[in-house]
C-alpha cells in the first residue's frame, strides 16, 4: 500500500510516530508538509496553505493508494487533487479553532474521517472513526523521580508542577496556567515550583515528566493530548480542563482532575502536591492507546480505503 501524506508540520511527533508504526505494517509513506518554516506560536495565512496545493497535485499523479490529509487544513489541498480519495485526520485545532467551518465542509467531502475522540466526533454531521493517536509506552514509562530530577536540573527538596508546552502556544493557556498555582500556593504549605518545558529532544521528555509531581493542562481546546497520554503512561497526576477526550482518558485515574472551575483545579494542584504520590494512568494508558494498538485501528481504515478503490 502507498500513501502521500499531507501534513501541517512535518515535525510533529505524533504524526512521525504514526508513520514509522504504518512502515513496520508495511505501508510505504510519502510525505509533504505545508512549505512554511512554521514555529510553534507563529501564525500562517491562507496563502501559507494554499502553496501546499500544487506539489500536491503533482504528486498525486504518482502509484498512490489514497492520500491522507493529517490535520483539517491540509484537507483543501488533498480534495482539489484530480486522481485519488482522501482520508482526513482531525486534529482538534483544525475543528474547533479559527477554520472550524472550512474544515468540516472539507471532512464531509472525504472519502474516510478519522478524529480523536467523541467530542470531535460529535461535533459532525456524520459519524466519523474515533482514533486517538498512541503513545511509545517503552519512551514513556515510570523512573525513578529524584535521579530524574537530577538529570532535568530541577531541585530535589521541592515539588514541581509541569506546564509541558511552550508558554507562548496561545491554545495551552499559559497565563490560566501561572493563575491556577498561584491560587493552589495559597492552599498549601508545601514548596512547588512552576516548569515549562518545550524545544527538548522527544525522548527526554519523559524524564522531565518522572521528574514532575503533576502535570497542568488548562488548554482551551484539544483533541487527544498526547501529553496527558504521555503523563499517564508515567505514572504522572495530571489537572486538566475539560478539553478533547481529557475526561474520558483520565477517568479511574487517581490521583487526577478534570474541571472548567478554576477553584476546583487550583485545589485540585495543591491537594497532589501534598500527596506527592503517583498516580495509576499507566495500567489505563496501556490497554487502549498504545502506539501499536492505534496504529492497528489506523492500518485496518487504509486497508479499507485501498480495497474500496480496487
Amino acid at each position: 500500500m502507498r500513501v502521500l501524506n499531507l501534513v501541517t508540520n512535518h515535525r510533529a511527533r505524533f504524526f512521525n510516530q504514526q508513520v514509522a508504526a504504518l512502515e513496520d505494517r508495511g505501508v510505504e509513506c510519502t510525505t509533504i508538509a505545508v512549505p512554511n518554516d512554521h514555529q510553534p506560536g507563529d501564525g500562517r495565512s491562507v496563502l501559507d496553505y494554499l502553496r501546499l496545493l500544487p506539489p500536491t497535485i503533482r504528486e498525486s499523479f504518482g502509484d498512490y493508494d489514497f492520500v491522507h490529509a493529517n490535520n483539517g487544513l491540509t484537507a483543501p489541498a488533498a480534495l482539489l487533487q484530480p486522481s485519488l480519495p482522501v482520508l482526513v485526520s482531525l486534529w482538534g485545532s483544525d475543528l474547533f479553532g479559527r477554520y472550524g467551518p472550512i474544515t468540516r465542509r472539507c471532512a464531509a467531502r472525504a472519502d474516510e474521517v478519522v478524529v480523536m475522540s467523541d467530542e470531535m466526533a460529535d461535533a459532525l454531521p456524520f459519524e466519523p472513526t474515533v482514533i486517538p493517536h498512541g503513545v511509545d509506552l517503552d519512551r514513556f514509562a515510570p523512573q525513578e523521580q529524584r535521579a530524574a530530577r537530577e538529570q532535568v536540573g530541577w531541585r530535589t527538596d521541592c515539588e514541581h508542577v509541569l506546564f509541558p508546552y511552550d508558554p507562548g502556544r496561545e491554545v495551552k493557556d499559559f497565563p490560566r496556567a501561572e493563575r491556577l498555582v498561584a491560587a493552589a500556593r495559597e492552599q498549601t504549605d508545601v514548596e512547588f515550583e512552576l516548569q515549562t518545558v518545550s524545544g527538548v529532544p522527544h525522548a527526554e521528555v519523559a524524564t522531565y515528566m518522572n521528574a514532575a509531581t503533576v502535570l497542568v493542562l488548562p488548554s482551551k481546546s484539544e483533541g487527544s493530548p498526547n501529553a496527558v497520554k504521555e503523563a499517564m503512561a508515567c505514572n504522572l497526576p495530571v489537572v486538566a480542563t475539560d478539553v478533547g477526550d481529557v475526561r474520558e482518558r483520565l477517568d479511574g485515574v487517581e490521583p487526577s482532575a478534570v474541571s472548567q472551575d478554576d477553584e476546583v483545579l487550583a485545589s485540585a494542584i495543591a491537594e497532589i502536591v501534598e500527596r506527592g504520590e503517583r498516580s495509576n494512568g499507566r495500567e489505563r494508558v496501556a490497554a487502549e492507546v498504545s502506539v501499536d494498538a492505534t496504529a492497528d485501528r489506523l492500518y485496518e481504515v487504509y486497508r479499507s480505503i485501498a480495497d474500496a478503490a480496487e
